[in-house]
């Protein structure tokens, strides 16, 4: 089985986003911790978030999948930039011990000038500045379209952030359908291919999360546009593929398609219809 669900607003609190998530028909979530064009964030009641999590054990929820501000850039040519995003960085992960066996993930980083090899040193540093064996959340890197001076476009650009990490029992991936066939991966005609080569990378181990989108652009195009499930170039025959694939069951898969609300109820009841006649 997989676990599907959205991106939803915390602006209500997190008790009501696990609420509106059931009445969607999913059981798992995504939430930006805080504006994701912006630094802000709420303040947090523990109350609330005990709330949540009973209402997740009572509806037999899977992992949620929380995402770091896209401001959020640990990798920067400015060191002004690189301060912002550590420190939300780790008010970010402090926050997520609240909710205790959930996932946070994030965009890497763009290097802006300082090359692909000092970047992915600026995010390994952060990360072992803020990964701790005793914490309770396991932080994703996403895979990314490879736009301009995107670090995390290639899968080995990825394993060589995880091999510099120390509490690499902390870290995992975050696999978007989008972005994936955007930076050149064919997972509509070789999907079994990709998920190998990822294995051979990576680790399927450390496949955590999906990001499961369609996308606006032609494989390779590096542009990073998501469109409705079905309705772009990977097509729905591609996207039920993925989500029955043997190797991605169990992870939560996460809609970040361009939807209402109607249309994000109808495509979780697409993805479980498709669980249901397996």
């Amino acid at each position: 089985m997989i676990y599907i669900g959205c991106h939803l607003s915390v602006v209500d609190g997190y008790r009501a986003m696990g609420e509106t998530m059931s009445r969607f028909g999913g059981n798992t979530f995504a939430w930006f911790t805080r504006n994701p064009r912006g630094g802000r964030t709420k303040p947090v009641l523990s109350e609330d978030m005990l709330a949540l999590q009973a209402h997740l054990r009572r509806e037999h929820f899977g992992p949620l999948v929380a995402h770091g501000s896209y401001t959020m850039n640990v990798c920067s040519a400015k060191e002004e930039t690189r301060a912002n995003g550590r420190d939300m960085l780790r008010q970010d992960l402090e926050r997520m011990e609240g909710l205790p066996g959930n996932l946070y993930n994030f965009h890497p980083g763009t290097h802006t000038g300082l090359g692909t090899e000092a970047g992915i040193g600026l995010i390994a540093d952060a990360l072992n500045e803020m990964l701790t064996p005793d914490m309770h959340t396991t932080v994703l890197l996403e895979t990314m379209a490879g736009k301009g001076s995107e670090i995390g476009g290639t899968f080995e650009e990825l394993r060589e952030i995880i091999d510099r990490v120390e509490c690499r029992d902390k870290i995992g991936v975050c696999f978007d359908t989008c972005h994936t066939w955007d930076a050149g991966y064919d997972i509509v005609g070789d999907l079994d291919g990709v998920l190998q080569h990822f294995d051979d990378v990576i680790g399927l181990p450390r496949l955590k999360a999906v990001h499961f989108n369609d996308s606006k652009n032609d494989r390779g195009s590096h542009k990073d546009r998501h469109e409705k499930l079905g309705q772009g170039f990977l097509g729905l025959e591609a996207m039920k593929r993925i989500a029955l694939h043997p190797a991605l069951q169990g992870r939560p898969f996460i809609l970040e398609t361009p939807n209402e609300d109607a249309g994000y109820i109808e495509e979780i009841h697409t993805v479980l219809g498709w669980m249901q006649e397996k």
